[in-house]
């Protein structure tokens, strides 16, 4: 069935106490439940749906979009775990079912992972595949320094945060880099910092150079004039630095040197303040 496990544009076949039957692309049928229809359909109509298969293996369709539609990824979190496999909220009706040969590290309940929808051709059901490694793209020569990027935060080390980037590639997040709270799931912006010799890709939240510190000049400034004066200078901890501010110390160092040349605060031994 080509329409398997994607968005699909079906006309309205007819309508029975069970819902309406919708034309297939290669002959044949699938049922929209009632509980899908409004109420305002007619035959004829072409109505956008996804088809999976329900808990019986029958094609079914359904006007909600999962969190993934077949060969992408999403962050889904394990609702149930089995002898043979987990499943997992993809937001659909009926969870989505990794298979334990299909499990790139052991899950829990409540637990977030990385996980494909792919298809089953044994089968001809969508699983899914939390292997994320078999499915990136190692080459990352179409990147450069300073781009940005949209990236799925995906994964905690204690290295940083493993993020995937266009639905194939790899990064990483350094901890000590990071001034912001960042959650599994998170689908957050970021900037290509370097590329490894391993190809992987090396990121940070903040863009490069003078834009970095314009940035930060003018986060600063919003806080000050809701505040009137910030208990923050040379010699603050990191620490309340970063609670204040979310930034690091370098960054508000460089930041409030930017803005006292522009003659927009005054700095004194105690904060800062609006000129």
């Amino acid at each position: 069935m080509k329409e398997l496990g994607i968005t699909n544009s079906l006309l309205i076949n007819r309508f029975t106490p069970n819902g309406a039957y919708l034309a297939l692309q290669e002959g044949g049928e699938v049922l929209l439940p009632k509980s899908y229809l409004k109420g305002e359909e007619k035959e004829g109509e072409e109505i956008e749906v996804f088809v999976y298969t329900d808990s019986e293996d029958r094609p079914v369709a359904v006007t909600n979009r999962p969190e993934a539609l077949l060969d992408e990824f999403a962050v889904m979190e394990a609702k149930e775990i089995t002898k043979f496999g987990a499943f997992v909220d993809w937001g659909l009706p009926k969870d989505l079912f990794v298979p334990v040969a299909e499990m790139g590290k052991n899950m829990v309940v409540g637990g977030k992972y990385l996980v494909r929808v792919c298809r089953d051709y044994r089968t001809d059901r969508l699983i899914g595949v939390s292997k994320h490694e078999d499915f990136l793209i190692k080459d990352t020569q179409g990147f450069e320094v300073g781009q940005e990027v949209e990236a799925l935060v995906f994964d905690e080390t204690d290295l940083g945060f493993k993020v995937l980037i266009e639905n194939n590639f790899e990064g990483l997040l350094y901890k000590n880099e990071v001034f912001q709270n960042i959650e599994i799931g998170d689908k957050i912006n970021v900037f290509i910092k370097k590329r490894r010799d391993d190809d992987k890709l090396d990121l940070q939240l903040l863009p490069t150079g003078r834009l970095k510190y314009e940035e930060g000049a003018e986060k600063i400034l919003e806080v000050l004039k809701v505040r009137k004066f910030l208990p923050l200078h040379d010699k603050s901890s990191p620490e309340s630095i970063k609670e204040l501010l979310g930034m690091s110390k370098k960054h508000f160092k460089q930041s409030i040197g930017q803005l006292y040349k522009a003659k927009k605060i005054l700095i004194k031994p105690d904060g800062i303040e609006l000129v």
